[in-house]
């Protein structure tokens, strides 16, 4: 992205790659800013840098939108620069450090919710980790080959641990044994049991404020978060339609839109593309990178966005993403669905 930015090649391919607009994603955005051993320091943002993002966009010529407005201007061909907000998972800063962000710029957002995490009847997995590796000068598991050992004494072997520990749990222990594998891998007197990697998450009472708010937009993320594609086709479904059924119940307001977990290839594919959109949800995001261009209108379900995160907090980097270069350079394409 520097290569871009400081040679220029942003500012020229930007007219030609940069498509019709952008959809944001954000997780966690509050005022301490990223912690731990870094290996999650992506999902957080500071009120601050959102604050500057929004406002260097409206002068590059966005208009902020709501997620109902994506569709609306995507199916219909509408001009102008937009670009929309859309934060995963419904952490309380949400509502805490970034709303009044969203006010001071009468900004639309959408923040995508998971019952199961919302009320803490899952954990999530990827913070309990992180700070399960921080906390340990060691770690050890069992797998079909034998006992597997881990270092974790200094700060470069608690980042080869984290990812280690990532990759067996999430390509050798199914979505709904996850939780339970990881609870074992802890000692309750040196852990803290469940209480490990807890954030605060927002309640129904304040997941209901956001349905509320002029601005505000609740869309579905599934039930427990799982890797969709990880999934028999019936859990798939059941996670899927669930979870926009518990949202309408607990606010009222039938759920239009969708975010897949995790979003990358190996967790949306076509399957869970037609299922979300046969379940009637008016879209869906991924977590892949791109811009948005007028075809994808045809791919309402399998929709790119711009990561915004605690690792690129300059503007330098948001603006060449926003130029379309980095969707290129990713992906060989300007049409990113799935």
């Amino acid at each position: 992205m520097n290569a871009a930015r400081y040679s220029g090649l942003a500012n020229v391919l930007s007219p030609y790659l940069s498509g019709t607009g952008a959809i944001l994603m954000l997780h966690r955005v509050n005022r301490a800013g990223p912690n731990g051993i870094g290996v999650n320091d992506h999902l957080t943002i500071t009120p601050s840098f959102l604050d500057a993002v929004l406002t260097a966009m409206k002068k590059m010529g966005y208009a902020f939108v709501s997620m109902d407005e994506v569709v609306d201007r995507l199916e219909n061909g509408r001009g102008g620069r937009f670009a929309t907000v859309t934060l995963d998972d419904g952490y309380l800063d949400n509502l805490t450090d970034a709303l009044p962000v969203f006010e001071a710029h009468d900004t639309p957002f959408t923040i995508y919710v998971a019952p199961a995490l919302n009320e803490y009847r899952v954990g999530l997995w990827w913070l309990m980790l992180e700070e399960l590796v921080a906390r340990r000068e060691s770690l050890a598991f069992m797998t079909a080959e034998g006992k597997v050992s881990l270092d974790c004494s200094t700060p470069e072997a608690k980042a080869n641990a984290f990812r280690q520990l990532h990759d067996y749990l999430t390509s050798e222990i199914t979505e709904q044994d996850q939780q339970d594998w990881l609870r074992e891998l802890m000692t309750p007197r040196r852990d803290g049991g469940d209480i490990l990697g807890r954030v605060e998450m927002m309640n129904w009472d304040e997941i209901r404020q956001v349905a509320a708010h002029k601005l505000g937009t609740i869309g579905a993320h599934t039930v427990h978060h799982y890797n969709l594609r990880r999934l028999s086709a019936q859990d798939a479904v059941r996670e899927i339609v669930d979870s926009g059924d518990i949202i309408a119940m607990e606010t009222g307001m039938a759920p239009r839109h969708f975010a897949y977990p995790y979003g990358h290839a190996g967790a949306v594919g076509s399957r869970e593309v037609e299922l979300v959109r046969e379940a009637g949800y008016a879209s869906a995001v991924t977590t892949r990178h791109g811009m948005l261009q007028p075809g994808h209108r045809d791919h309402l379900h399998a929709l790119p966005r711009i990561s915004v995160n605690g690792r690129y907090q300059q503007l330098g980097y948001v603006r060449t993403m926003l130029s379309g270069l980095t969707t290129l350079a990713d992906s060989r394409k300007r049409l990113v669905t799935v």
